[in-house]
């Protein structure tokens, strides 16, 4: 790996570092002083509900522009249009893997604070190896379009978020809750399943440019995504047996409504 980095880069990096952390802060202050304001349960929480509340705040607003900014890249611009793929990168990816370095560093750092309280074993885990592959992308200048690719991935966080938020405010009988649940299992499916099966797929028949990646990067590619699609589908049958349950309920409780 190259370790000959341009001026631009040692100013860009940690910039979009300190950047994501203190968009952590900012919109955690932000949902603090709205919620208080704006709903009325938040006040009724304990403090370590308001805290989970808060960070969800900043998960959700990181994962709409994560999402948003990789969707572009992969998929508007031309960055990646040509055969050549491995090498290709731009300011605006570089960017991007700051600011979600900063993002899961932040959100790292509270859940071991409140451990176990924000996440178990699974989200240590998870943050671990997504910081551990962002920052090799970042550093290396390689497979910016497959780090991109499970950094849309983050476009379910929203959906996670606001059932959190529906349970925690007693709305689980609401229809938002029973809706935003199938929107849930229809964009795992899509953003977490399939396109991890695109993923894979792109890499095979891409292998050669995947096999030119430095050793420690072409290993890292072969097994931080596997591991990263098994946890993805862990939580994809979680999310299946929740739906079955909320929809049996649903049906019992319209039966019972009839009866009566």
């Amino acid at each position: 790996m190259d370790w000959d980095f341009s001026t631009e880069e040692r100013i860009l990096w940690p910039a979009s570092v300190l950047a994501g952390i203190v968009m952590c802060a900012a919109v955690y202050e932000i949902a603090r002083k709205v919620s208080s304001h704006c709903f009325k349960c938040y006040d009724n929480l304990s403090s370590m509900k308001k805290v989970e509340w808060n960070n969800r705040g900043f998960s959700t607003f990181h994962a709409l522009v994560a999402a948003a900014v990789s969707f572009y890249l992969v998929v508007i611009s031309d960055l990646f249009q040509s055969d050549i793929i491995i090498d290709r990168k731009s300011w605006l990816s570089d960017a991007m893997f700051g600011v979600s370095i900063g993002y899961f560093l932040t959100d790292l750092v509270m859940i071991l604070w409140y451990f176990p309280s924000l996440g178990g074993k699974e989200y240590l885990l998870h943050h671990g190896l997504s910081m551990y592959a962002i920052c090799l992308a970042l550093l290396s200048g390689k497979a910016h379009m497959y780090i991109l690719m499970v950094l849309f991935t983050e476009a379910t966080t929203p959906f996670v978020n606001l059932r959190w938020y529906l349970e925690v405010a007693g709305q689980k009988t609401h229809n938002l809750y029973l809706y935003n649940g199938l929107a849930l299992f229809v964009g795992w499916l899509a953003a977490r399943v399939i396109l991890f099966i695109y993923f894979f797929t792109h890499m095979y028949f891409h292998f050669d440019q995947v096999k030119s990646i430095f050793t420690l990067g072409f290993y890292s590619t072969l097994t931080v995504p596997p591991a990263l699609a098994v946890m993805n589908l862990f939580w994809f049958w979680k999310i299946f047996k929740g739906m079955l349950k909320t929809l049996s309920k649903r049906k019992k409780h319209s039966e019972n409504g009839k009866a009566e």
